[in-house]
C-alpha cells in the first residue's frame, strides 16, 4: 500500500490520505473545489466542479494515473438541480472514455462545497 501526497491538490483536511495505490489501483480520497493553499474557489456550481477536476487530475498524475484510467467515479452534489451543469463540466473531462459512475445528492458537504467527487483508476505508471 503506497499513500499518494501532492501539494498540486490541497492537503487532507481531516486524518486521511489524498489517495491510496494498492496493487496499481488508486483510489482517491473525494476532492471539493479547494485550491492547493486551503481556500474555495469563486463562482458556481461550475466553476467549483472544474477545481474539484483540477484536484483530481493532480492526485492522480501524482499516482501514475490519469483521467484516461479512471474505471469508477462517484459524485455527490449538495443539490440535483445543479445535475445537468455538474454533468456538463464532467462531460469535457470524460468525453470519449466514460468511467462507471453513480451521482448521489447529499445534505452537506465539507466546506459547504456543492460537489466532491472521488474516483478509482488504473496506476499505468507507477513511480
Amino acid at each position: 500500500m503506497k499513500i499518494v501526497a501532492t501539494n498540486q491538490a490541497p492537503a487532507a483536511i481531516g486524518p486521511y490520505s489524498q489517495g491510496i495505490i494498492v496493487n496499481n489501483m488508486f483510489y482517491s480520497s473525494g476532492q471539493i473545489p479547494l485550491l492547493p493553499d486551503g481556500t474555495m474557489v469563486e463562482g458556481g456550481v461550475a466553476e467549483q466542479t472544474h477545481q474539484v477536476f483540477a484536484n483530481l487530475k493532480a492526485v492522480l498524475e501524482e499516482s501514475g494515473s490519469s483521467l484516461e484510467s479512471v474505471v469508477k467515479a462517484t459524485v455527490f452534489i449538495k443539490d440535483m438541480n445543479d445535475f445537468a451543469t455538474i454533468n456538463e463540466v464532467y462531460g469535457e473531462y470524460f468525453s470519449n472514455h466514460k468511467p462507471a459512475r453513480s451521482t448521489v445528492e447529499v445534505a452537506r458537504l465539507p466546506k459547504d462545497a456543492l460537489v466532491e467527487i472521488e474516483v478509482i483508476a488504473l496506476v499505468t505508471n507507477p513511480a
